[in-house]
């Protein structure tokens, strides 16, 4: 048994406990307060003037998927780029859980990321939850179950199939083609419910990995920059009632009371980019803010793999524009839990949660904190409190 004792504790869920003690047993967390009774021959970590808070969560995260170390003419497990639509490709199979980005990430006060491919077929497969934590395999990192379907529109993939002299080359060639697919595997699925137990019965491999998404049992993620891809988007997952939540979502700003009407969750990010295509020229550090007043959920990502370690101090540039405090530790807890239906797991300091904790030196989001402590399912795997 663990107590952190003496610290300010972020619960996300249940406010602020100045002083407090977090109690942990079996690697679930098994009580948050200030008059707890300490176990005798329990190990006691005095957290005095530290903050603690629910491990981070980057909830679009390309760790692994970019391959760090990396070299100029590598080609990074990040895009199947022989076409358009491959709805059956899957992070899982080329995860590297020696990737150098997980420990440094996992360093920074990260212990769960969902790692996803990126946004050049405009349907792009399956990615997946992560746990932080040293592993030999992918099978010890893994959280079954969080699959969700990657999709894309906007510059993306008409610049790269177009650049093929292949579809899709515009914007119009993209919707036709996730319109035409989502068509095809709704009408599978139909057959598959009806027929698969037929030995005779084609398999489709491709719309088989879609039958959950048409189903309503799997969640898409529609990579979308440009307030006019925002909306497209919106009329797509509507048109064919998916359960979806919009990525990047960088002009969200200027359609943020649509968003809002319309209850989308938005994995906002990076909030960090230099002008390197159209559709994120008007990119700013006020989009979050104007997406809280406005009443639209969303989670903040970095969008990368190790430069996951500097969203912290990203979203304490937000603050200074005008996010709430409350609003930052809910976009990299809560709310990402809650997208990867992980909630009753981790994202804030509960009784029964996984004991995945984080204890920083000073505010988390200041540039001049450092993270002293990382604890992943009630383990320890970084330690710079020298109380150990």
């Amino acid at each position: 048994m663990i107590a952190f004792s003496g610290g300010k504790i972020i619960t996300v869920t249940n406010g602020v406990i100045e002083d407090g003690i977090v109690l942990i047993d079996g690697g679930k967390i098994l009580a948050v307060g200030k008059n707890i009774e300490i176990p005798a021959g329990t190990q006691i970590i005095n957290a005095s003037g530290k903050w603690i808070t629910p491990g981070f969560i980057d909830a679009h995260s390309h760790i692994s998927a970019l391959g760090e170390p990396s070299v100029m003419c590598e080609i990074p497990d990040l895009n199947e780029i022989s076409s358009p639509i491959v709805p059956h490709v899957r992070m899982f199979d080329s995860f590297n859980c020696n990737d150098i980005a997980i420990p440094q990430v996992r360093n920074a006060g990260f212990t769960t990321c969902y790692t996803t491919t990126g946004g050049v077929p405009v349907i792009n497969g399956l990615g997946m939850a992560i746990k932080l934590k040293p592993a030999k395999t992918v099978f010890d990192m893994y959280i079954p179950g969080c699959e969700q379907m990657k999709m894309a529109l906007g510059e993306n993939p008409k610049r790269i199939f177009g650049g093929m002299q292949k579809m899709p080359m515009t914007r119009l060639g993209a919707v036709a083609l996730i319109r035409e697919t989502l068509f095809n595997a709704r009408q599978y699925s139909d057959e598959l419910l009806a027929n698969g137990s037929n030995k005779n019965f084609h398999r489709d491999f491709q719309l088989e990995a879609m039958a959950p998404l048409v189903r309503g049992q799997m969640k898409a993620r529609i990579h979308c920059h440009r307030a006019s891809d925002i909306v497209t988007a919106v009329n797509i997952a509507e048109e064919f009632n998916l359960d979806f939540a919009l990525e990047h979502v960088t002009e969200g700003y200027k359609v943020a009371e649509f968003l809002a009407s319309k209850n989308v969750t938005c994995v906002v990010g990076p909030l960090i980019m230099p002008p390197v295509k159209m559709e994120i020229w008007d990119m700013k550090l006020e989009n979050p803010i104007i997406l809280e007043k406005a009443g639209v959920n969303f989670c903040l990502t970095e969008d990368g793999a190790s430069a996951i370690k500097y969203l912290p101090m990203h979203i304490g540039l937000c603050i200074a524009k005008g996010l709430s405090e409350e609003m930052a530790f809910k976009s990299i807890t809560i709310n990402p839990a809650r997208l990867l239906g992980l909630d009753h797991r981790i994202g804030s300091l509960e009784p029964g949660k996984d004991a995945d904790i984080a204890i920083f030196n000073g505010h988390p989001f200041c540039n001049f904190t450092q993270c002293q402590l990382t604890m992943i399912e009630g383990q320890i795997y970084h330690n710079a409190l020298h109380e150990l």
